[in-house]
């Protein structure tokens, strides 16, 4: 503790040298929150294999107490999405699953639908072909939109896998025109004050075309859809080498950006450990959701105050609430070195053309050493100063080993 003090008062004399506001830095820090996500807290895997993780939770109330570890080593992660039918209880009692989450200190956040599991849904969900079958995934999207009102959640967040595997296979215009029929269906349904958060991969699991491929679909289709629709950007659904930041800066720009689904990938949709492969990206993210927040546009700092932050990655060989922990604090850590980057020097060099110098104050932000602010961040909120040496040392996870034992499925809240 000692340490962490010196440490965090040299860093503070260091900081305000600079001209940081360290307690309006802190404050930002301690509003922060990271959603996590309860399959995250199950035994997930590969397209070849799922390697069961003994203590893996099998219920959806496990799922929770999982949430609610994650959140009081951490701090600010107060929430955990749900997707239906895998949190879907035996007696569809919402109400039940809502308050077991407050009881535990969390809130349910996001409800993500499920339109891609089942044999029917092989050419497609809104998109398919077969207007029975367009109907059966729009029943289950509204039935999703009547569980947002009992579990308090005011954020649909959808991902499709439709799309086709060969040329030929289906029109592309008409795929086009049964989502947006199906979307539009979706908006009058919505609880009121929420939105629908769009996602897009541009492939798999199909390989020749994807219905929702990029970012500007999505966008195109919340600009039909208004207000009630935004984008959501998983860091795995693109390419290699996107500027995803430039997607960020441009979606904050037109208030149409929604959230993320935070992971990490070194291939394609990897699914890794935010921050792992790339963190110098991540800062760089954040570094745009910081300066819109501090933005004098009141419009801009509003719509970056809005974003509904998430994580959705797949632990399959590394466990479960420690790698849970760990994402967290990689996005803390990039959010609070964004929060030290010098905007008005920055602004000022980017003006008067210097780009090598504001290169470089970027970079120096990125490269600061944040974790005695975090840890006295931390501390302040009641965490632990170090959330996964805490954990090790809590007894949670042998605790959840004996009680739960190695199972390769997980079911619904019980």
């Amino acid at each position: 503790m000692a340490h962490h003090q010196a440490a965090y008062e040299i860093l503070v004399e260091q900081l305000t040298e600079r001209g940081v506001d360290v307690e309006t830095v802190k404050a930002a820090l301690k509003r922060q929150h990271i959603e996590t996500p309860s399959w995250g807290y199950a035994n997930s895997g590969t397209r070849f294999k799922a390697f069961a993780w003994p203590g893996a939770a099998t219920t959806t109330q496990q799922k929770l107490d999982d949430a609610a570890m994650v959140h009081k080593m951490t701090g600010i992660a107060r929430t955990v999405a749900v997707h239906i039918p895998w949190d879907k209880p035996a007696d569809e009692d919402y109400t039940a699953m809502r308050q077991y989450a407050e009881a535990q200190g969390i809130a349910i956040g996001a409800v993500n639908p499920n339109v891609f599991q089942d044999d029917e849904y092989k050419l497609g969900s809104l998109g398919n072909p077969d207007p029975a079958i367009q109907e059966r995934a729009l029943d289950h999207l509204l039935e999703c939109c009547d569980i947002m009102r009992k579990v308090n959640s005011d954020i649909l967040s959808l991902w499709f896998a439709d799309g086709t595997n060969y040329a030929g296979q289906d029109s592309l215009r008409m795929r086009k025109r049964r989502f947006e029929r199906g979307l539009e269906a979706i908006k009058p349904q919505l609880p009121a004050g929420s939105r629908m958060l769009i996602e897009y991969k541009f492939f798999e699991p199909t390989f020749y075309s994807t219905d929702i491929p990029d970012w500007g679909t999505a966008y195109a289709w919340a600009l039909k859809l208004g207000d009630a629709a935004q984008v959501l950007v998983d860091l795995g659904h693109h390419a290699q080498g996107v500027n995803i930041e430039q997607i960020v800066a441009f979606l904050l720009d037109e208030d149409k950006l929604g959230g993320f689904h935070f992971n990490n990938r070194k291939y394609a949709d990897d699914d890794l450990i935010v921050g792992s492969t790339n963190p110098y990206e991540l800062f760089l993210i954040y570094n745009e959701l910081a300066t819109a927040e501090m933005s004098d546009d009141p419009a801009l700092s509003a719509a970056a105050r809005n974003v509904a932050y998430m994580i959705d990655q797949a632990h399959n060989i590394e466990g479960k609430l420690a790698p849970m922990i760990l994402s967290v604090l990689n996005c803390q850590e990039a959010y609070a070195k964004a929060l030290l980057t010098p905007r008005a020097e920055l602004a000022a060099l980017q003006m008067e053309g210097e780009v090598l110098l504001a290169h470089k104050l970027l970079t120096d932000a990125f490269r600061t050493d944040v974790r005695p602010l975090l840890a006295q961040v931390r501390e302040e909120l009641g965490a632990p100063t170090d959330p996964i040496a805490a954990y090790n040392a809590s007894g949670y996870e042998a605790k959840i080993r004996n009680e739960r034992g190695l199972a390769a499925t997980s079911g619904g809240f019980q």
